[in-house]
């Protein structure tokens, strides 16, 4: 090992102790057998001649067409440039050699040559100096064998990638399906039997959270008489595969159900779906909510700080929570059920058609902008969410409304500024008359204009007049009637008619 490393350091520091007398059919060898592509580049970087190992014969004659041709041509337009930097280097590193100065190690870069048959072949080349006459040889390492590994790394990932999509979506699926269901579902780890999954409807027919489901045996979950012969099924299910009881009980339950298991497996491991069946079809609903225990919808949605009232299909009140009362300010005694919403509601009767159209048509509405008048007739400004349940027995309409009047605007525009967009217009509609909004609309437009121009020309009337358009007399007529004279000189505009010099 010694020696070679010697050699070594011998041939980096005088290799023409080595190389001085060999032939020009041995380098040509050395230099065929060191690269799987070499190139002679003459002074003008046209190819002179060149070696390929290992080529295709349809390739290898491509390859030969190269002879004469400038090396540049041969790549694609991105790779230019590496040949521009490599030819570059490599005539530095030669001036320096003949100059006696130590040359820095040649560049490497890899390049694209474009062939016939819409492929490139991938070459990282090396450009070595040949001489004085500006001769250069480029040693090439194929990595078309790399790029190939490569493009099936990249394949093979989009294919895991694709694959590791579809078992989301999968499990999306399932997920879906297994909390929908209404029956109590429970996956049990068919050694342990420990609670290993549940869906919603497990965990409100067993009264308990999520957290002390998961990880207890499902055994405690029984009544103490029912526990053996569950045991024994699930024994039953282990070897046969599946088993049903008659009827069991649930710890502090009243209502008898029935058990059905079903083995299956998933990684390597056997785990049991138990499916909790009640016998008597009136007793789905949890104990604890129908004695009152727990809050009911009724009580969330009274408690609730947002409006929440229920129609007919033509508007009438059925049902109101107690925060529309007090949005309505109703005198006391006074009742909502019966009365046509569109009493209170709606910046004209057509609001309420409009919205029981839509419901009717497309079964929910979202975030509807309008106004809500108060028993006292007061106008304030809201927001409407509303339902409508068709197969409801009688069908009715839900809606829930937000007072938005306290709301900060999303953007600081003061009330001299154009609105941002259209639809801030079309918002407009059915609070103010057409005529009215686009008869506000041209005065905000022309006074802006004016006091932009006024701002242009430094308060000069005359000028401002001429960039309008307008004769001086009709501007003055405008200014007062803006009232921009006495605006002074904070408010954009100047103080009268004697700032025309």
């Amino acid at each position: 090992m010694h020696n070679v490393g010697t050699s070594i350091e011998h041939w980096t520091e005088n290799p023409q102790l080595y190389f001085a007398d060999l032939e020009a059919d041995v380098t040509a060898s050395l230099v065929a057998a060191s690269a799987d592509l070499a190139l002679v580049i003459d002074g003008l970087g046209v190819i002179r001649d060149l070696t390929v190992r290992s080529a295709q014969q349809a390739e290898l004659a491509e390859l030969r067409s190269w002879i004469g041709r400038r090396w540049i041509e041969t790549v694609s337009v991105e790779s230019r440039s590496k040949i521009t930097a490599m030819v570059d280097a490599a005539s530095s590193a030669a001036r320096d050699e003949a100059a006696g100065d130590s040359s820095p190690a040649p560049l490497e870069r890899q390049v694209n040559h474009p062939l016939s048959g819409a492929h490139e072949l991938p070459v990282s080349y090396t450009v070595v100096p040949l001489g004085r006459q500006g001769r250069m040889l480029a040693l090439g390492r194929n990595l078309g064998a790399i790029a190939a590994v490569q493009q099936r790394l990249v394949d093979a990932q989009q294919s895991m990638e694709r694959d590791y999509l579809r078992l989301r979506h999968t499990e999306a699926r399932y997920r879906l399906l297994f909390e929908a269901v209404d029956e109590a579902l429970l996956v049990v780890d068919a050694v342990t039997l420990n609670v290993f999954e549940h869906n919603a409807a497990a965990a409100r027919l067993l009264g308990e959270s999520s957290r002390r489901i998961i990880g207890r045996p499902v055994i405690d979950f029984l009544a103490v008489p029912s526990q053996a012969g569950a045991q024994a099924l699930l024994a039953m299910a282990r070897s046969a595969g599946r088993g049903e009881t008659d009827e069991l009980r649930l710890a502090g339950k009243a209502s008898p159900m029935r058990l059905v298991v079903s083995l299956f497996r998933q990684d390597n491991a056997s785990l049991l779906l138990l499916r909790l069946i009640p016998l008597d079809p009136n007793a789905t609903v949890d104990d604890r909510t129908a004695s009152g225990d727990s809050p009911t919808l009724a009580q969330v949605v009274n408690a609730m700080p947002d409006a929440f009232v229920l129609t007919d299909m033509q508007g009438r009140v059925l049902a109101a929570n107690p925060a529309f009362s007090n949005m309505l300010q109703l005198p006391a005694g006074e009742s909502l059920i019966g009365q046509p919403l569109d009493r209170w509601l709606g910046r004209s009767s057509v609001d309420l058609n409009v919205l029981i159209s839509n419901l009717r048509q497309h079964g929910v509405l979202r975030l509807f902008p309008t106004t809500l008048r108060s028993a006292y007739g007061e106008p304030g400004q809201i927001e409407i969410s509303a339902v409508a349940v068709a197969d409801a027995q009688p069908p009715c309409l839900g809606f829930s409304i937000r007072d938005v009047s306290r709301r900060l605007p999303a953007d600081g525009r003061s009330n001299r500024q154009l609105p941002r967009s259209a639809d801030q217009l079309t918002n407009l509609v059915g609070r103010m008359p057409l005529k009215d909004i686009v008869g506000e609309t041209a005065e905000l437009i022309e006074r802006l204009c004016i006091e932009a121009a006024l701002e242009l020309t430094r308060d000069n009337r005359a000028s401002a007049a001429e960039m309008l358009g307008l004769s001086r007399q009709s501007l003055y007529v405008k200014l007062r009637r803006y009232g921009i004279q006495e605006m002074g000189p904070g408010g954009g505009a100047g103080a009268g008619p004697e700032s025309d010099a």
